[in-house]
C-alpha cells in the first residue's frame, strides 16, 4: 500500500498526520511519503483537498462528496465532535482495513465545504485576493495599503486615480468588490470594511510594528494582518464571556499568546451571506476552551469550531497572506 500525506509548506498538522498514520499501520508494511503542495495547480494535479490530505493508493478516503482541490487548511471532526488537524487513529485503521470507502468516524471539515464555518472566511475556497482584471486587484490593494498605513479607510481622492487606470470609476470598482465580498460599503458607498480591516471599532485592535493601530473584523482577520503585511504586531482583544483580555504578540517570527490557553472560535450563522454579517462577530478569541464552549452553549444557532492557536494562525496566514501579492 502506498500512503501519501499532502500538506502545504509549514503545515502544523503534518507531524500529527504522519504520527497517526504510523500508529494506525501498527507495523504493517506500507510506503509512506510526505509531499508538499505549493499552489492550487499542484493541489489539482495531486488530489489535495486541503492540508493535510491523506491518500491511500492515490485516493482520499475522507473526501466529502463534490470536494474541490484546495491548499486551504483542513480539519477533521471525529464521531464525538472533537475537531483535529488529522483523522483519528481509529478512522485511519478503518480505512486501512476496509479499502477506500469513507465510512469512518472522521468527518472532513476543510475550508472548501459549504458546511464548514470557515467557508465564508475564505470565500468557499476562492480566497480573498481580488482578480487582476477590471481594476479590482489594484483598487482592493490600494484600500488595504491605506488601512495599513493610516488605520482608516481611503476616500475617493485616493481610489479614483487607481480605478481610472482601468478606465473605471472608484464607485464602480468598489461596488463590484462589495458584490464579491472582498469588502463592504456603507449607505453612502464608502468603505466600511475591507477584510481583514474594519473602519469602525470592533472587539479586536491590532497595533502594527510601525505604530499604526487598526481595527480588524474578527479574530482570524486580526491574525491575518501581520501575515499579510509580513510585520510584527500586537493584537488586543477580549473574551466575550469573561471580558478578560487576550493578547497575541507577533515578533521576529515568533507568536506568543496570553493567556497560554487561549483559543479561537469560528462560527457561521446558517443561511450564508457576506462574511461581515454571516460570521465576523462569531469569530472571537477566548481565554480557554472552557469559555469558548460556554459561549457556544449560549448560542446554539451558531455552529462552529474551536481552533487551537497553530490552526487559527495557519488559516489566517493562508487566507490573508497573499492579498498584497502582485
Amino acid at each position: 500500500m502506498r500512503i501519501t500525506v499532502l500538506t502545504v509548506p509549514g503545515c502544523p498538522n503534518a507531524p500529527l498526520a504522519m504520527e497517526r498514520v504510523t500508529a494506525a499501520l501498527a507495523g504493517r508494511a506500507a510506503r509512506v511519503e510526505l509531499m508538499e503542495v505549493h499552489d492550487q495547480a499542484q493541489a489539482v494535479e495531486r488530489g489535495m483537498n486541503g492540508s493535510p490530505t491523506i491518500l491511500l493508493d492515490g485516493v482520499d478516503p475522507f473526501a466529502p462528496e463534490g470536494a474541490v482541490p484546495s491548499v486551504s487548511c483542513r480539519l477533521f471532526r471525529d464521531a464525538d465532535g472533537t475537531v483535529s488537524g488529522a483523522p483519528s487513529v481509529a478512522a485511519l485503521r478503518e480505512v486501512l482495513g476496509g479499502g477506500s470507502e469513507s465510512g469512518s468516524d472522521a468527518v472532513p471539515v476543510d475550508c472548501c465545504t459549504a458546511e464548514d464555518p470557515l467557508d465564508v472566511v475564505g470565500r468557499a475556497g476562492r480566497g480573498r485576493r481580488a482578480p487582476a482584471g477590471r481594476g479590482l486587484r489594484a483598487v482592493h490593494q490600494a484600500v488595504l495599503r491605506h488601512f495599513a498605513a493610516t488605520g482608516a479607510a481611503p476616500g475617493p481622492e485616493v481610489l479614483e486615480p487607481v480605478a481610472a487606470q482601468a478606465g473605471r470609476t472608484a464607485g464602480e470598482v468598489l461596488a463590484e468588490l462589495a458584490a464579491e465580498d472582498f469588502l463592504t460599503l456603507d449607505e453612502a458607498g464608502r468603505v466600511r470594511a475591507a477584510y481583514p480591516f474594519s473602519a469602525v471599532p470592533t472587539r479586536h485592535r491590532v497595533r502594527i510594528a510601525d505604530g499604526v493601530e487598526v481595527w480588524s473584523m474578527c479574530a482570524i482577520d486580526a491574525l491575518g494582518i501581520p501575515a499579510m503585511l509580513d510585520a510584527d504586531a500586537v493584537i488586543s482583544s477580549t473574551d466575550p464571556v469573561t471580558g478578560e483580555p487576550v493578547t497575541v504578540t507577533i515578533r521576529d517570527g515568533k507568536t506568543v499568546w496570553e493567556p497560554q490557553e487561549a483559543v479561537v472560535f469560528v462560527g457561521q450563522r446558517p443561511g450564508g451571506g457576506p462574511a461581515a454579517t454571516a460570521c465576523c462577530d462569531a469569530l472571537n478569541f477566548f481565554t480557554s476552551d472552557a469559555t469558548a464552549r460556554s459561549w457556544t452553549a449560549g448560542h446554539p444557532g451558531i455552529p462552529g469550531l474551536i481552533l487551537g492557536q497553530a490552526q487559527a494562525g495557519q488559516i489566517a496566514a493562508q487566507t490573508f497572506g497573499p492579498l498584497l501579492a502582485p
